[in-house]
């Protein structure tokens, strides 16, 4: 119970640390989108003016204390476990569902992004943007419709990594690799065209499996190929969008303050929550790297993807010339974890190994139990 106390104890600074912190998201998701220009400054100059103000301090070390504090008290209490296991239970019900969640975080945006005539970032936009477009429309429809669906992912994922090589800025959007990866090993699923065509080649009936072009000769090798790494898409998802949670935190927020700092003034968010401008930054940066490593550690995984689905709730109806597309990638990788979990090589897996044999433990020691008559 001293575990439960202390977070007790610390509910007060933790409240104000997270009123501070979820409003921060709103400044935080992709700084370079809606920033409106801003001179350099050099960080260390930034931290120590930043961290040299004792309630900043206090603000950053108190919600650093509550948040432990409640991880601590959590596995010590471990508080409504039937409502954890039945939400537990009702997001792995969706994982049919999964390969068409998939499809639709990645094929949305790169419809708006060929329209746009940007190269997956608003931030990387070629002068003579006809490939562009044509590259987004089509590789996003296909995706949409589900066709070709492990094929055309991997094209994409070869894409942007191409791309990347010669535009750096392009790491802004990395989560396009997590998502192109796992719909590789996911495939289209239900409904797609994919599953159609398939239905079709594998009923000798139809006219269409005597003539079949591509399933045989191309889709099933394919499938053969992934599909013994199918159990590694959580794992992937995680340490991809954890990994882009930590670059928008540390890079894009404390590591080039001016631009975060000319985007809290720009929408005057000191008005919302009256801290410096100092605080709303570090705590926009460190929030996201937090989440970011409790991903990419498999800790609190679906407890990481909530806090993270707030904080891109609050940017896509808190910045109203922020681009929507730029952030559906990411809002929709978020809700997949909710639904994989951590998967293999993750913290979550050992504590649920570990809380089951305790448990077991438990139990075996209560059988044992001699017999006293009274």
């Amino acid at each position: 119970m001293r575990y439960g106390q202390s977070v007790r104890r610390g509910g007060a600074s933790l409240l104000a640390s997270v009123v501070l912190l979820a409003f921060a998201g709103r400044a935080s998701a992709h700084v370079k989108y809606v920033t409106p220009g801003s001179d350099p400054i050099a960080v260390a100059e930034f931290l120590a003016n930043a961290l040299s103000d004792p309630l900043n301090l206090a603000v950053l070390l108190g919600g650093a204390a509550s948040v432990v504090a409640l991880l601590v008290g959590y596995l010590a209490v471990r508080p409504a476990r039937r409502d954890v296991t039945v939400f537990r239970e009702t997001m792995e019900s969706y994982r049919d569902l999964l390969p068409w969640l998939l499809r639709l975080s990645m094929g949305l945006p790169l419809v708006g992004a060929g329209f746009a005539g940007y190269f997956f970032s608003p931030v990387v936009q070629p002068a003579a943007p006809t490939f562009v477009r044509l590259f987004g429309v089509t590789v996003g429809f296909l995706l949409l419709f589900g066709f070709g669906t492990r094929i055309v992912a991997t094209v994409g994922l070869v894409s942007y990594l191409v791309g990347l090589a010669f535009e750096p800025a392009l790491f802004l959007a990395v989560e396009y690799v997590p998502g192109f990866l796992a719909i590789a090993l996911t495939g289209g699923g239900r409904p797609s065209a994919d599953h159609a065509v398939s239905r079709m080649a594998a009923d000798d009936g139809t006219v269409y499996s005597r003539i079949d072009p591509f399933y045989r000769a191309v889709a099933v090798p394919f499938v053969k190929r992934v599909q013994p790494f199918a159990s590694l898409v959580p794992l992937v998802l995680r340490v991809g969008v954890g990994i882009s949670f930590v670059y928008l935190g540390v890079a894009q927020k404390i590591m080039n303050p001016g631009e975060a700092l000319s985007v809290v003034a720009k929408y005057n968010l000191t008005a919302v929550v009256p801290v410096s401008a100092e605080l709303w930054v570090v705590g926009a940066g460190l929030t996201e790297a937090l989440v970011g490593v409790l991903l990419v550690a498999g800790a609190f995984t679906r407890a990481a993807s909530l806090t993270a689905f707030a904080l891109f709730t609050t940017t896509l109806f808190g910045l109203p010339d922020d681009p929507v597309l730029a952030h559906v990638t990411l809002f929709g990788l978020v809700s997949a974890l909710l639904v994989t979990g951590a998967g293999p090589f993750s913290v979550d897996e050992w504590l649920r190994y570990w809380a089951a044999r305790r448990d077991s433990d438990a139990a075996a020691t209560t059988t044992r139990r001699p017999r006293t008559d009274t």
